[in-house]
């Protein structure tokens, strides 16, 4: 691998860092990968974007981009990809290096390479098969929009747009031999509690407190084991409540707060029951709070499967293929299963295997972030390998 390579690929790094791109607003990070594929020979038809963000609850300005070429022999094709969005916590990162890492300039933001390390790594190994007119099966690259809030891009990717891949390798995450064969499976569930207002010094025993019910039920959950880590007879997951807003005013007996909660596990049934005991909670919560005249609160749930869980079989090809690679670089792979949810989820779940390799990345979403540059350079040397097959 030649020094210019890397070299290159770390310049990439550091101005795609610099490039705010939050969920939905990766705009600008697109721009500046379409410009460095053209300078490196891309033509205007192997370039293109999908309207996955038309599809999107939240919309976007831009969906996901993928560049497709016919290779120069036979083989399955293969595709290489990342996301582009980085979240709130890295809006106003100030890239730096810093003895052997990248870290944020500013103490109080991320740093963003969760995930432009993945974004600077597959742009980095497709440049290089351009410009250098390197010998390649088949291949596609794709960089995808809004993974951070719920893997929209790789879930509503164009699939027609793709060139019908075997395999692909995502490139998401720390560790350059952890290869990820499979993950969790996440729901998400939106909670609106109600209850009566009243005036909180006049008449308190005429309200139903909804922070109160709130309260209640999620301290149910949390004595019952159904809360944070779950390790139950039947099963083991994770459930998280995220998010809680509600009241204006102390001297008012708070009518309606709503809440944002999740549940994970490896296993879908059990997940249900990891709903279906915060679904208990909440209703019984609201039974057992009451006013003077007998009237209680009430609760609507409205919860969606974000992504399915997943695993590939041990001898399955993109497994192996990325295991051969990470060999060839001095590195021992470890398979691994991860507690969240990758791009990988939707992309495997839609026909496309998929396993996920680390590229330099520690402490994401943290003020700590920062990116292993040893680690970084290992995962376009990887990236690289893989598309000249």
């Amino acid at each position: 691998m030649s020094k210019n390579y890397l070299q290159h690929a770390e310049q990439l790094l550091l101005e795609l860092l610099a490039i705010p791109g939050l969920s939905g607003d990766e705009l600008g990070v697109m721009e500046y990968v379409v410009e460095h594929l053209r300078s490196a020979g891309a033509t205007e038809g192997t370039i293109e974007f999908d309207r996955a963000h038309r599809r999107i609850p939240f919309g976007g300005q831009c969906g996901n981009l993928v560049l497709k070429l016919p290779g120069t022999r036979g083989g399955q094709r293969r595709m290489l990809m990342a996301h582009t969005d980085t979240v709130p916590i890295c809006r106003g990162a100030r890239p730096v290096r810093k003895g052997k890492y990248i870290v944020p300039a500013d103490e109080h933001t991320g740093l963003g390479a969760d995930d432009r390390t993945g974004t600077a790594a597959i742009l980095a190994a497709a440049m290089a098969v351009l410009s250098e007119k390197l010998d390649t099966p088949p291949l596609t690259f794709m960089w995808a929009v809004q993974e951070e809030i719920g893997l929209y891009g790789a879930r509503y990717a164009t699939l027609g747009l793709l060139g019908k891949p075997k395999m692909a390798f995502n490139f998401d995450g720390g560790a350059t031999d952890k290869i990820t064969i499979g993950a969790t499976g996440g729901y998400r569930m939106a909670i609106r509690v109600s209850g009566t207002a009243s005036h909180a010094g006049a008449a308190p025993e005429r309200g139903v407190s909804a922070i109160t019910i709130a309260s209640l039920a999620i301290a149910d959950l949390h004595r019952d084991g159904w809360l944070g880590k779950i390790e139950k007879p039947s099963g083991s997951g994770t459930s998280n409540v995220g998010a809680i807003q509600g009241g204006e005013a102390t001297n008012v007996i708070t009518p309606e707060v709503t809440l944002r909660a999740e549940a994970r596990s490896h296993n879908p049934a059990f997940r249900a029951k990891i709903i279906a005991a915060i679904e208990t909670a909440f209703n019984k919560a609201a039974k057992s709070v009451r006013n003077d005249s007998g009237k209680c609160g009430g609760v609507e749930i409205d919860g969606r499967l974000d992504y399915e869980s997943f695993r590939l079989t041990d001898d399955s090809t993109p497994v192996l293929v990325a295991e051969e690679v990470v060999r060839s670089l001095g590195g021992v792979p470890v398979r691994a299963i991860s507690n969240g949810g990758l791009d990988a989820n939707w992309i495997t779940a839609r026909g496309i295997p998929t396993v996920t390799l680390g590229c330099g990345q520690e402490n994401a979403h943290t003020p700590a972030e920062r990116c292993d540059l040893k680690e970084f350079r290992r995962s376009c040397e990887i990236a690289l390998k893989l598309a000249t097959g």
